[in-house]
């Protein structure tokens, strides 16, 4: 009790000497007020990237110690305050120690940072070069990404990151399959990295309390104490090579305690180094008692050390192999003890996670060792550390593979109450499963068929879907996804075939909605622009489906988000063309014109127009038109005849005038040059899907095409924003009107007053951020939406 006490005492005298240092000097009363300042600072950390390129720039987040405040008459005040710098994509070679001077804009900062500065656009202003092992560490990051550079992409992608945790090169669509399967340890250096540098010299850790020691160190006859010093020396070249995450810094604790204990020739105990590592790191660095990943670390290294064994010989006394329920055990003690942890923040459990790891297990140690051997490498023969690269390739490849696979399984995961209340309700429910599980051992029936259950809700037959949940209902026609803050929707052509308009800003969210849909070809995806929201998830749309041709606007910009799409298409193997104005094209019972961009410059926008809101409901007459759920003249509504390719232009297209040339400026943006489709179906049911049209262009799609008029579904522009067009909202006056949405998004979408303008137009509106996916069925008087949510009661 009195070291309790002890321990106590001192987490309190040190988390408050932190939180004062954080407090101190002028920084954090300029936050408060969002005034400038001059600082110099040291950089504590590598850049990370917070923002994608794709959505208009790309941003970086800098973990800093500001040292130095500049006062405007040459006063100096020195500091030691932390402060999050918003820095722009010139600061992410910057290596950690670099000392920067800044001129920025100060914000309040949260917890752990006094302030955060925005820094200014151009290359950083160094004062001071990192130092010598910092840009040595730095070498060999690079001399490791040189090396892994003619591997497959997700092999050249990891390796880096399971080696050193550099992630610069990993693909959002890869990260968020690690993070379904519950395998971002290993792409973010995990303990076991140095565990399996340090079973090299000493043995494996499950021997420690057996023997002095193990490994290569009594074979090459390297005594006691020069055995710590070596061990030691390891495992500091990799806290600096691997920078001091937080799993690191827990695993390197815990490796010189045992050191010690081997240095000193005493008895070493797993579980007591491991609680005078977190003593000891939460004293240095209290702001790690509020780190998740730290926690994540400590709990898994301690059911490793406490829970696993006894489970391990369980499953040893009910037949299982001893090597496999060594492995068993580990994954499922490690995956008891975190899930509820990861449900606080992340509102969700992997039911593939314990499968996964052990997939993946078995090549963690074959590229981790391959790894570091091309890590060493590297400095002295590049060709040496490109065959090891090349070695460690493959089983890095495997566990990108595996995580890909797992990931794609539509019952990967399940959403799961957030919070403290939703983490000890899975605690509860953990607990109840592995009690249930020991008295299942003896009836195997029961087992069996609870397995089969579980398999069932991980792979989800699309059939099964549709029979349990009544998911997507019978006879639809238009489908829009719930892919969060992007768009992703799906018009029917056939059994098994689909029209695909956008993939939404991830791959898993959109490969999931096709799944369920039953959609296995795609003979056009069209990609209305190039923003992230609407071609990020191109990889899921592409998984396991057929592609005929990907469509795309001619406005490649941003370029970067165009040249990855071109990268991804090529990948695959699918050709990609660019969607003319006018074009008209049918297939299996479809028939679409293509009404926007136009091949000239869009007329120059009109004072006080641009940007504007709906202000009300329209008084102006409305644009003549066809009545409502009529084809434009000559675009057939029956289905085509049979083409002699899957995807062909109408047989009775009607030639459409050229827009004569307009002075002005160009497409403002992406936004502006979005394809936009009026669709009918062969049942009579019109669809206008504009994309993310600004108010500019909305105004020139009218004035392009005089005669659009009602249509029966509406896919709102810029996910219901406020910057709409009334003149054609009016025009159009939908019977739906759907919007693609994330819940809780930073852009306030939609705006009230655009669904206002839209109810009052008739138009019933519905949105996925609370109707979760829409699926659209029938045509004229039986038309009606369908929330996923409502399946089963056909919706509205």
């Amino acid at each position: 009790m009195a070291g309790v006490l002890v321990c106590a005492a001192a987490g309190i005298v040190a988390g408050g000497l932190n939180a004062a240092e954080t407090r101190r000097g002028p920084l954090p009363a300029l936050a408060a007020e969002f005034r400038q300042a001059t600082v110099e600072l040291v950089v504590r950390a590598d850049p990370r990237a917070t923002r994608s390129p794709g959505w208009g720039g790309a941003t970086f987040a800098v973990d800093t110690e500001v040292q130095r405040v500049l006062g405007p008459s040459g006063r100096t005040e020195l500091v030691h305050t932390p402060v999050l710098v918003i820095a722009p994509a010139s600061w992410q070679g910057l290596l950690p120690s670099t000392r920067v001077r800044v001129t920025g804009r100060l914000a309040p900062g949260d917890e752990g940072v006094a302030a955060v500065l925005k820094a200014p656009g151009g290359p950083p202003r160094i004062t001071g070069p990192p130092t010598v092992l910092q840009r040595m560490a730095g070498e060999l990051r690079i001399g490791l990404r040189r090396a892994a550079e003619g591997l497959a992409p997700d092999a050249r992608a990891l390796l880096p990151g399971l080696v050193v945790g550099d992630t610069s090169r990993v693909t959002p669509d890869l990260k968020a399959a690690f993070e379904a399967t519950d395998l971002t340890h290993l792409m973010a250096v995990s303990g076991s990295n140095l565990a399996i540098m340090l079973a090299l010299l000493i043995g494996a850790p499950g021997r420690a309390l057996l023997a002095e020691r193990g490994g290569l160190a009594p074979r090459l006859g390297i005594s006691l104490r020069a055995t710590a010093l070596l061990g030691g020396a390891l495992t500091l070249a990799f806290v600096v090579v691997c920078r001091p995450e937080p799993s690191v810094l827990r695993a390197a604790a815990c490796g010189l305690v045992t050191l010690l204990a081997i240095g000193t020739g005493r008895r070493r105990s797993l579980i007591p180094a491991l609680a005078a590592a977190v003593l000891l790191l939460v004293l240095y660095a209290p702001e790690l008692a509020r780190s998740y990943g730290f926690l994540l670390s400590v709990l898994a290294t301690g059911a490793l050390l406490t829970i696993a064994p006894g489970w391990a010989e369980a499953l040893r006394r009910r037949g299982v192999p001893g090597r496999l329920a060594e492995v068993l055990a580990a994954a499922g003690a490690a995956q008891a003890v975190c899930a509820p942890v990861v449900a606080v923040f992340a509102e969700r459990v992997s039911l593939v996670a314990v499968p996964c790891n052990l997939l993946a297990e078995p090549a963690v140690a074959l590229a981790t060792i391959a790894g570091f051997a091309a890590l060493a490498a590297a400095p002295v023969s590049m060709a040496v550390a490109k065959f090891l690269a090349w070695c460690a390739g493959w089983p890095a490849g495997w566990i990108a593979a595996v995580a890909r696979t797992g990931a794609a399984l539509p019952g990967a995961q399940s959403g799961w109450p957030g919070g403290w209340r939703g983490g000890l309700l899975l605690a509860i429910v953990t607990g109840v499963a592995v009690l249930t599980a020991r008295r299942l051992s003896r009836y195997p029936w029961a087992a069996a068929s609870l397995a089969l259950l579980v398999l069932l809700a991980v792979v989800r037959p699309a059939p099964l879907t549709r029979l349990v949940t009544g998911w997507p209902p019978p006879g639809w026609s238009y489908a829009m996804c719930d892919v969060g803050q992007g768009d992703a929707t799906v018009l029917a052509a056939g059994a098994g075939a689909a029209v695909v308009i956008d993939t939404g800003p991830e791959p898993l969210a959109v490969d999931r909605c096709l799944h369920e849909l039953g959609v296995s070809r795609i003979p056009l995806l069209l990609l209305t622009h190039f923003h992230a929201d609407h071609v990020g998830g191109l990889a899921g749309v592409l998984r396991g489906r057929s592609v005929g041709v990907i469509e795309t606007t001619g406005f490649a910009d941003p370029p970067d988000q165009a040249a990855f799409v071109r990268r991804t298409a090529a990948a695959g193997g699918v050709p990609v063309a660019t969607a003319a104005y006018g074009e008209r094209r049918a297939l299996g019972g479809l028939s679409w014109e293509v009404l926007w961009p136009p091949p000239s410059p869009p007329p120059p926008p009109q004072p006080g127009r641009q940007g504007s809101p709906p202000p009300g409901l329209p008084t102006s007459p409305s644009p003549p038109g066809p009545p409502p759920g009529s084809p434009p003249p000559g675009l057939p509504t029956a289905p085509a005849p049979p083409p002699a390719s899957p995807l062909m232009p109408s047989p009775r297209p009607t030639p459409r005038p050229t827009p004569s040339p307009r002075p002005g400026p160009g497409l403002d943006g992406p936004n502006d040059a979005s394809v936009t489709l009026l669709v009918h179906t062969a049942a009579g049911l019109s669809l206008l899907l504009p994309g993310d049209l600004e108010p500019r262009s909305q105004r020139g799609l009218l004035r392009e095409n005089l005669g659009l008029g009602r249509v029966d579904v509406l896919k709102v522009a810029h996910h219901g924003s406020a910057h709409q067009e009334p003149a054609l909202l009016r025009a159009v006056r939908p019977r739906l009107a759907l919007i693609s949405v994330g819940r809780d998004n930073r852009y306030g979408h939609p705006a009230p007053g655009t669904v206002a303008v839209l109810r009052a137009w008739g138009a019933a509106v519905l949105r996925t951020d609370t109707d979760g996916a829409i699926a659209v069925v029938g045509a004229g008087d039986s038309l009606r939406a369908v929330p996923r949510a409502a399946a089963r009661g056909r919706g509205p």
